[in-house]
């Protein structure tokens, strides 16, 4: 049984950085897609970051292109989401999900992609 736990999440002000973990069970990350992805009140969850090839590939949305960096330790089972400079904007819960496939062109346009979802960890930007 695969289980996503995410941790990390809290209150900064802006300017501020964080760090959330994902850890994976019964899931070997291989060459599989995983994402983070987020959520605003009232908004659709959206993309943030994924990482593909083992590792090797990593994609970002515009909107934090240079501020985050999504990183995987395969030995630990974990999956990173480094955050800095962070925004008012960034606010949302902050959700990591898992793909038994590799990475296709939708693996930030469709949820379906993604087999297996953590709870989320909510993440509080103040200005």
């Amino acid at each position: 049984q695969v289980q996503l736990v995410e941790s990390g999440g809290g209150s900064v002000q802006a300017g501020g950085s964080l760090r959330l973990s994902c850890a994976a069970s019964g899931y070997t990350f291989s060459r599989n897609c995983f994402g983070w992805f987020r959520q605003a009140p009232g908004k659709e969850r959206e993309g943030v970051a994924i990482i593909y090839a083992a590792g090797v590939g990593t994609y970002y949305a515009d909107s934090v292109k240079g501020r985050f960096t999504i990183s995987q330790d395969n030995a630990k089972n974990t999956t990173y989401l480094e955050m800095n400079s962070l925004k008012p904007e960034d606010t949302a819960m902050y959700l990591c999900a898992a793909s038994q496939r590799p990475c296709s062109r939708y693996a930030f346009s469709r949820l379906t992609e993604y087999n297996y979802w953590g709870q989320g960890t909510q993440v509080t930007v103040s200005s």
